[in-house]
């Protein structure tokens, strides 16, 4: 089945949002509106977004500031759609991490070819890395191997690293959705454990465990980030083991 590709347009005018919203579905898009950062970061957050539309002039932090953010744990393509239209402003969105650039007043159906052409282009580098980890019981990723069946966590040298309880629900959550920012609120509803205590900071410490077993170094991680006053992330590409483990 063909995939649908869900476009997140973040504009505060609702004129905009409405008329892409119905536009882009003609095209088979699923399209989510936000007024500003936070409704963004909200979106982002809950839905596996293939692609930003993202204005420059928003309430709170402005467009380039967004998409810096973005793009610092985030490959998720970008298309700015805005009425500074000059060169340097086209520049700067390009430098900031966009890969495309609209100028208001646009033409639809154009903003539709450029989304398709953006999208051909970054085939594989956001949510398109993601494997159905609920349907396997083997999960790969960045040479470490995890077995659901098995609770057992195995090293790139084929050590076998114990986890407790609480340790594996939060690796398991966090391999349901690799390369996507998750709250402490939804890492605290998706990875509760016996361990775990109804205070956030009790994830920070579980995630200060967690990459304690994974060996990433906790003053410059590359596998569990943290996302400032956000929440963090796993940055691993994952892959679909065999169901058998070799002795």
């Amino acid at each position: 089945m063909k995939h649908l590709h869900h476009i997140l347009v973040v504009d505060d005018d609702e004129g905009i949002t409405s008329l892409l919203g119905d536009y882009l579905g003609k095209f088979g898009f699923q399209t989510h509106a936000a007024a500003h950062g936070d409704a963004m970061q909200q979106v982002l957050s809950t839905h596996p977004i293939d692609l930003v539309v993202l204005d420059l002039q928003l309430p709170g932090k402005d467009g380039l500031t967004l998409a810096t953010e973005l793009r610092s744990h985030s490959r998720i393509p970008i298309v700015m759609l805005t009425a500074r239209g000059t060169p340097i402003d086209r520049v700067i969105g390009l430098e900031m991490g966009a890969d495309d650039y609209m100028c208001k007043p646009f033409e639809p159906r154009e903003l539709v070819a450029r989304i398709n052409t953006v999208l051909r282009r970054t085939k594989g580098t956001a949510q398109d890395d993601a494997i159905d980890v609920t349907r396997t019981d083997l999960i790969c990723f960045d040479g470490w191997k995890l077995s659901r069946s098995q609770r057992r966590l195995t090293t790139p040298n084929g050590l076998v690293v114990p986890l407790s309880n609480a340790e594996y629900q939060l690796l398991h959550t966090f391999l349901k959705a690799p390369r996507r920012l998750l709250t402490r609120d939804q890492l605290m509803a998706q990875a509760r454990g016996r361990a775990m205590e109804s205070v956030e900071r009790s994830i920070d410490l579980l995630v200060s465990r967690l990459r304690h077993k994974l060996q990433d170094d906790p003053r410059a991680p590359h596998m569990i980030k943290t996302v400032r006053g956000e929440g963090y992330l796993l940055d691993a590409k994952l892959v679909q083991g065999q169901s058998s483990w070799a002795h």
